[in-house]
């Protein structure tokens, strides 16, 4: 027996948008004096939202001394230039470590930091493996200093303003968010980044991931499902197609990226709950607009702000707050770890075919009050 469904769209009441506060946090005293390990082509970010701050940065190191003094140059000409880790990490007057160098010395980097007793942020992925996670989590608390990961994409206005919908129960409990993006991400030839394998997943796509998380408040994965592949005719070794099912208790999240579409490059994020949808589609990580449909109408909130470098500034904004409120901060290390879980269940699904648990509860014992 079948049912005849009637297609045609209804208008909605216009309604006023919801009001929340979505804009990046800073510290309410003086702001800690940063250190920047690594001066790679990221930081140019990380810089500019510091210096719009009006956050001081007093120096400098990259194993590539040129990096530096290019960094400095550009944007703290009276910061200091340091030959080694060790130099900067004795300077008295830094009081966070903005440790940015790929990920393979970045685990001593953050040791070393604990030890010298210098908050830190690190960049993400935060750990290469779970075991090396716990560690280096375990040193900062034993240090009695706060560690978090730039997690930047939190602070990206879409993302924000979405999850504070999410958490004000706008749309009642969240039964799925789809995620789709495609983009030109063919720039990574002949960068080190074109070494790593899963580059959709581990490096790009854990904003994603993290996103996800954030949308599902209080609810821990149960599965994921990936697989990736490559694009016709691509030029870089890393497979450039991938999608993820995560599933939770109560909800599915899709996640599909394609990093080789040269032409009308598009994100979209749709969340649906119980009350409600929220829509947002736009330019990649420059989403300016959130749809709201609900039982009462629908409403167009237009978003101040962008990912860069309002995301920059949010994730080093809110280590600050949280040193100065002494708390662990959103992006902390041991919260970053569930989202590194998902990343790393994703990509050993992609690589058995097999539906995989993330690994979630040795983080429990680090930090229960994260869970």
């Amino acid at each position: 027996m079948s049912k005849n469904y009637d297609l045609k769209s209804t208008a909605a009441a216009h309604i006023p948008a919801p009001v929340f506060s979505y804009g990046p946090p800073s510290p309410a005293g003086p702001a800690p004096k940063i250190g920047l390990m690594g001066c790679g082509g990221i930081t140019e970010h990380h810089l500019k939202a510091y210096r719009a701050a009006g956050w001081e940065v007093v120096a400098f190191f990259d194993p590539v001394r040129g990096n530096a003094e290019k960094r400095r140059d550009e944007f703290y000409p009276d910061a200091r230039v340091c030959d080694s880790a060790d130099e900067l990490l004795d300077i008295m007057d830094i009081g966070i470590v903005d440790i940015a160098t790929h990920p393979v010395p970045r685990a001593g980097l953050i040791e070393k930091a604990a030890a010298a007793g210098k908050h830190i942020l690190s960049q993400k992925p935060f750990a290469l493996d779970a075991a090396t996670g716990q560690r280096l989590v375990a040193c900062a608390r034993d240090a009695g200093v706060r560690i978090a990961v730039n997690q930047n994409g939190r602070w990206a206005p879409y993302f924000c303003y979405l999850r504070e919908a999410v958490k004000a129960g706008v749309i009642g409990d969240v039964g799925s968010v789809h995620m789709v993006l495609n983009w030109d991400h063919t720039w990574t030839a002949g960068t080190p980044f074109e070494e790593i394998h899963h580059l959709m997943f581990e490096d790009f796509g854990i904003h994603w991931f993290d996103a996800v998380r954030s949308f599902f408040p209080g609810a821990d994965a149960v599965s994921v499902a990936a697989s990736v592949s490559r694009f016709p005719s691509q030029p870089v070794k890393p497979p450039l197609l991938g999608g993820a099912i995560v599933a939770f208790p109560e909800g599915m999240a899709t996640l599909a990226f394609n990093g080789g579409s040269r032409f009308g490059a598009r994100e979209t994020c749709t969340i649906t709950g119980t009350k409600g949808t929220l829509h947002a589609v736009g330019e990649i990580c420059g989403i300016r607009e959130v749809e709201v449909h609900t039982e009462e109408g629908s409403a167009i909130a237009k978003l101040d702000g962008s990912w860069f470098p309002d995301g920059f500034r949010g994730a080093m904004g809110e280590l600050m707050r949280a040193i100065e409120e002494d708390r662990e901060p959103e992006n902390s290390a041991a919260d970053n770890l569930k989202s590194l879980a998902l990343v790393r269940a994703a990509m050993e699904s992609a690589d058995t075919g097999k539906q995989v648990a993330p690994d979630f509860p040795f983080l429990q014992q680090l930090n229960p009050s994260t869970s």
